[in-house]
């Protein structure tokens, strides 16, 4: 009886621990649904900003490109794109530009944070930056 139970117990905890679900910080994989294609999630690094009324355009301009500039500085972007804010619902509240950086990993992102860099990016940018809004999130 108790070698039944135990098996029983066993098995009951292999169910479950396959069935639980990722946490909140470990990637999963996606299924692309048109191509049936299984993709790994990709870690989004999504930054906003909203200017200083005082910021040139040659300025603004200088910091958008030593921002396309870092994914050929830091080998750990896997993916990089930005653009201009377009949307007639006048919800942006001033900010301007968005940008999307991509990892394959947490570590990826920790390398990219403190790296050189991006750290003489941010040396940039800080005298036009009025706000910054950054969220991560991992792709479903």
């Amino acid at each position: 009886m108790k070698s039944i139970n135990f098996l029983l117990f066993s098995t009951a905890l292999i169910l479950m621990s396959a069935c639980s679900s990722p946490t909140k910080n470990e990637p999963t994989q996606i299924v692309n649904h048109s191509s049936k294609e299984v993709i790994a999630n990709q870690l989004r690094h999504l930054v906003l900003f909203k200017f200083k009324t005082t910021a040139t355009e040659d300025s603004i301009k200088e910091i958008e490109t030593a921002f396309a500039a870092l994914p050929s500085k830091i080998k750990e972007i896997k993916d990089f794109e930005w653009g201009l804010n377009n949307s007639p619902e006048g919800l942006d509240k001033g900010f301007t530009h968005c940008f999307f950086v991509t990892f394959d990993s947490e570590a990826g992102r920790e390398i990219y944070l403190p790296h050189a860099a991006h750290q003489a990016f941010v040396e940039l940018l800080k005298p036009q930056l009025e706000d910054v809004l950054v969220f991560d999130y991992w792709t479903k």
